[in-house]
């Protein structure tokens, strides 16, 4: 079982460096969670173990339940005492007797294109599914950086586990835009103030989260997701341009625009907003790859140059149009 489960997590990943032993602890780091909710069905989610008999998840996966406990294969545990930040939509619980090595923490400080791993129970399965996948973008908030990735997670991945390719937790994988193919984790750092709470709760852990807010309260990045995700670009427009100038000097709010702007055959004013992406970070490999096709026509040699850029940042991404450049 672990050979084919080792196997998934490679052929989901290129010639990234990895570390196998640490992704089978990884693999080996989750586990389910489950509880009876109010109305009588069965909920189920997901956790991954960070510490001596600590397991972290979702909040929401523990709503409306009073006693929920832990499994893993054939073994169930039962759960002590609740940290929780609602807001945040964590919860570590304390378990009875686990004896498990906890999983390294890494870090939510990461590069776009760079490789991680999903592991959960999507769909509720026994034993846990390996997604790979790769950083569409970072933002940050609060100490942290909410994770976007393309590691897809199903209903039962909730609380599940984002990895990087050494095997360290770098986000919970949480909520996705329903329909639309975007994934979010929120940050290790989150759950390691958790961790350094004193405060214990109670069950059911009620709360709103983040993501839970009202529209016109949320933050751009996803306020712009889902009329992103349905190319309805007459409304992505207003909502980059709010964003530009609330917050002038985010790369991806101009970017946002930018790709808008591009997706309308807009090309002048799409060139702009990448420019001004690429002021505001001069790594960003997004703005690069498109400023080295725009420009392609224009200034063939401005347009190397972006290209150059973007192959010494990202050889992958640069890849992707080798062709325009050498042949």
């Amino acid at each position: 079982m672990k050979k084919i489960i080792l196997s998934l997590i490679l052929l989901s990943t290129t010639a990234v460096a990895y570390d196998q032993a640490a992704l089978m602890h990884a693999y080996n780091s989750v586990v389910m969670i489950r509880g009876y909710q109010e109305n009588g069905s069965l909920g189920y989610g997901s956790g991954v173990i960070v510490g001596e008999n600590e397991i972290v998840t979702n909040c929401h996966v523990l709503r409306g339940t009073k006693k929920p406990w832990v499994s893993q294969g054939d073994t169930t545990y039962s759960i002590v005492s609740v940290k929780s930040n609602a807001w945040h939509d964590l919860c570590l619980l304390e378990v009875h007797n686990l004896n498990r090595t906890p999983i390294p923490l890494g870090t939510s400080v990461l590069n776009k294109n760079d490789e991680v791993v999903g592991i959960g129970h999507s769909n509720g399965a026994p034993v846990p599914l390996t997604i790979g996948g790769l950083i569409i973008a970072t933002y940050p908030n609060q100490n942290g950086n909410l994770i976007l990735s393309s590691a897809k997670f199903r209903l039962g991945a909730s609380g599940s586990g984002l990895f990087n390719m050494n095997g360290e937790l770098v986000g919970i994988n949480t909520f996705k835009t329903t329909g639309y193919g975007t994934y979010y984790a929120v940050p290790v750092e989150w759950l390691k103030e958790l961790m350094a709470k004193k405060e214990y709760d109670e069950f059911p852990i009620d709360g709103k989260a983040l993501w839970e807010e009202d529209e016109d309260k949320k933050p751009y990045y996803l306020r712009i997701a889902i009329p992103k995700a349905k190319m309805e670009w007459d409304k992505v427009v207003p909502l980059a341009k709010e964003w530009t100038k609330t917050e002038p000097n985010n790369t991806e709010a101009w970017y946002e625009l930018g790709y808008a702007y591009l997706s309308m055959e807009k090309y002048i004013e799409a060139k702009e907003a990448f420019l001004k992406s690429n002021q505001c970070d001069k790594n960003n490999i997004d703005p690069l790859f498109e400023l080295a096709k725009l420009f392609k026509e224009d200034d063939p040699n401005v347009a190397y140059a972006y290209y150059q850029k973007l192959n010494q940042i990202n050889m992958d991404k640069a890849l992707e149009i080798k062709d325009l450049f050498e042949k």
